[in-house]
């Protein structure tokens, strides 16, 4: 938890311990560690597959700096211009039922080919998953077939960022979709279902959608707008995905923006901002998979530090039955396996 929740170097851990007068060498911690991903690999996998079932996904990248890649990548951009630079953590988050399924991967690999790697466990008689992400080519899985949703945050975002350079226009914009957010939370709030929610939008938010649309095709069309100048772009940008951004009116449970998965990133850049670095793509697996275990178990406001002692002491039976083991159930009075005392 000290390591891959809060995000403290093993020295820091380490100065820590022999300030409580219980050392604990940095190596010793990884060992250890080491082992624990081992004993929990079986239910992380299980989580996967679980993921790979839900019906909405979403997901996005920070980057990450995994040591033994960059000395690699400095060897072979000597000889190749076009080789990938950096590396990625990708966040995951699908909607399984009640359960919510964190996900995090850190490697070479951007959010669009760790999505691709997921949705392959997913069977084949399943519906096209709804997948929401930003509207980067990057993010998209390039052999699967989703149903594309698109964060109305980011749009909003490029005209909040140019909004000291055209005030009334930005203002505009901001105010229309102030207007969705407000609809949207008069629906959480009345914890409406998902078609409920989808006829509510579509009485009153489609109208201010329209304008909007209205709106924007205007400032290029009659050259109010500079088509190069930031706000041409910002307007582009909405032009160019309106129907990823606006899927909210037409499918039941669309989320407006991907701000419950930027949330969760904001984890890994906590470690990233503290630690640094991961040594190897192996500790940066071991990391992620840790990671991904912590904020699922938290989701289902079970203790993590309890799960994961749990799943070592029973590491025998999370090998047999790993779908028994996972934090919103492993500690199901109804199922037949027993904690170890």
């Amino acid at each position: 938890m000290l390591k891959y929740y809060m995000g403290l170097p093993f020295y820091r851990i380490q100065g820590y311990q022999d300030a409580l007068g219980t050392p604990l060498p940095d190596s010793t911690q990884w060992d250890l560690i080491d082992k624990l991903a081992n004993d929990v690999n079986p239910a992380f996998k299980y989580l996967e597959i679980l993921a790979a079932t839900g019906d909405l996904v979403h997901a996005d990248d920070t980057t990450v700096k995994i040591l033994s890649n960059i000395k690699e990548q400095v060897l072979i951009a000597q000889s190749d211009t076009k080789s990938r630079k950096g590396a990625f953590t990708t966040g995951i988050l699908s909607s399984v039922d009640d359960h919510k399924i964190y996900l995090f991967y850190s490697s070479e690999k951007h959010a669009g080919e760790n999505m691709q790697h997921l949705l392959s466990k997913r069977a084949c008689d399943l519906p096209p998953v709804k997948y929401m992400c930003a509207a980067l080519s990057r993010n998209i899985p390039k052999e699967l077939k989703t149903i594309l949703i698109n964060c109305l945050t980011h749009g909003r975002r490029k005209f909040v960022e140019i909004e000291d350079f055209f005030p009334p226009e930005c203002k505009y914009v901001i105010n229309l979709l102030a207007t969705v957010y407000h609809n949207d939370s008069i629906v959480k709030d009345n914890e409406l279902g998902k078609q409920e929610r989808l006829k509510y939008h579509q009485l009153h938010s489609k109208p201010v959608i329209d304008e909007l649309y209205f709106w924007l095709n205007k400032q290029l069309d009659d050259n109010l707008a500079e088509s190069n100048s930031s706000l041409g772009k910002a307007i582009k940008y909405m032009l160019n995905h309106w129907e990823a951004l606006t899927q909210f009116l037409r499918i039941p449970g669309a989320p407006l923006d991907n701000n419950i998965l930027e949330q969760a990133l904001k984890i890994p850049i906590r470690i990233r901002k503290n630690s640094m670095l991961f040594a190897t793509e192996h500790g940066a697996y071991v990391g992620s998979m840790l990671l991904s275990l912590i904020c699922t178990c938290m989701a289902a406001k079970k203790n993590p530090v309890e799960y994961l002692t749990a799943l070592q002491i029973n590491k025998t039976q999370v090998v047999k039955e790993p779908h028994r083991w996972m934090p919103w159930n492993y500690q199901d009075p109804m199922l037949d396996h027993k904690l170890a005392a």
